[in-house]
């Protein structure tokens, strides 16, 4: 060093900082993309990512099953879910009514569709007397809710897609008008499951999607706290795939952190928050399935009006939405389960109504259908491209492409 200047000192001080720091950046911007969900973790998905579905209501359609799964076709889906409802299976104890499941079942697989099943809607026969009128509520007696789940796995082996065990167990309306519980679903959920393991050990099983909600009380619980609530009683040793929701309440690109979203659960985006409980169990390998997600137009009730949208708003949007998952969700998002093709019955007073993308009366498609269904799709290294559209469903024939299972 002797021979060195101070100049000299200097100069190599600052050659020494500008490789230090240049080879940082180099570092930093030749790693893996950054991967905040662990996307790299996820291992044996059960769904390409993405894979479309709608959930549709055939059971009382007046005959319409046809013709709205020719329409699931039209979009290009490969999914349809579909409640069979405990208290349409078995009317009364012991006595079953498979006609109207046959039927489904049928048609789905004639037009090469899967059908995806949520089971729940607990008969009169098999609640409390103090639950009668809830719209769903856990049995008395778990073993006969074990012995339903079993029945229908038996009769359906492998012609099913896959099974979600209840809906949106968060809310007390759905728990028997009782305080949500998330020790009690996990006993109810571990019944059915181990039921239907042993009928068809092939089967896929989904958790209940729960209801994104800013309540912490009686009448619900956030969706966050309960989907921890469900980790801490060990949910996961009974299920393959996550279940959530993802309704929208604002433009599909706002995140729970950002400016826009007034609260974290307002947003498309809720289900990041919820895949980082996830991580934090270590249950970074699980794929997640979105059961439901859609936009309201709804301006008549005033407990959703505060967040519709116009047709066209919810036609944007969703696209928006698949293509933000298909963005940055694969592949811990596989499924993803659009709201509606509607029950013909509904009427403007009923709040489903608004989110449908076809008019319940059958009288045409609304925006939201004709823009999913030209949309591209993307599952997995299939790509079904954009479809030019003059305001109409470009692709006029029933067997249109649809992304392989």
């Amino acid at each position: 060093m002797r021979g060195l200047t101070r100049h000299k000192l200097v100069g190599l001080a600052l050659v020494y900082l500008l490789v230090t720091a240049f080879g940082f950046l180099g570092w930093r911007y030749m790693q893996p993309h950054w991967d905040p969900f662990k996307a790299s973790a996820v291992a044996d998905a059960p769904y390409p990512s993405l894979t479309y579905g709608v959930h549709t209501f055939l059971w009382w359609d007046g005959g319409n099953v046809g013709v709205h799964l020719d329409l699931v076709r039209l979009m290009s889906f490969s999914h349809v879910k579909q409640t069979f409802a405990w208290r349409d299976l078995e009317p009364q104890p012991g006595i079953w009514d498979w006609e109207r499941a046959d039927r489904i079942l049928d048609e789905t697989e004639r037009r090469d569709l899967q059908l995806v099943i949520r089971l729940g809607q607990a008969p009169a026969w098999a609640r409390s007397p103090g639950a009668l009128h809830a719209r769903d509520a856990p049995p008395v007696d778990m073993s006969k809710w074990r012995a339903f789940c079993a029945a229908v796995a038996e009769r359906y082996r492998g012609r099913i897609s896959a099974y979600q065990i209840w809906n949106e167990p968060n809310l007390s309306r759905e728990w028997g008008d009782q305080r949500p519980d998330a020790a009690g679903y996990v006993e109810l959920l571990a019944a059915c499951s181990g039921a239907i393991r042993e009928a068809d050990s092939n089967a896929t099983l989904i958790s209940a999607g729960l209801a994104p909600t800013g309540n912490n009380d009686e009448l619900a619980l956030p969706d966050d706290v309960y989907f921890d609530q469900m980790y801490r009683h060990g949910f996961q040793r009974y299920i393959d795939v996550v279940g959530v929701h993802a309704p929208g309440y604002a433009p599909p690109e706002i995140g729970p952190d950002d400016e826009g979203a007034r609260q974290r659960w307002f947003t498309f985006r809720r289900v990041e928050d919820l895949r980082k409980i996830m991580l934090n169990y270590g249950d970074e390998a699980r794929q997640m399935a979105i059961l439901e997600f859609g936009y309201t137009t709804d301006r008549l009730n005033p407990d959703y009006q505060w967040f519709s949208v116009s047709e066209q708003e919810q036609a944007d949007y969703l696209e928006r939405a698949y293509e933000y998952a298909i963005a940055h969700w694969r592949p811990w998002v596989g499924l993803m389960v659009l709201i509606y093709l509607p029950d013909p019955a509904w009427q403007p007073a009923d709040e489903e109504y608004w989110w449908s993308i076809l008019e319940p009366d059958g009288s045409g498609p609304r925006p939201a259908y004709i823009t999913v269904a030209n949309m591209r799709k993307v599952c997995g290294d299939f790509v079904i491209p954009e479809r030019a559209s003059d305001g109409h469903v470009a692709l006029g024939i029933i067997r249109a492409p649809i992304c392989p299972a």
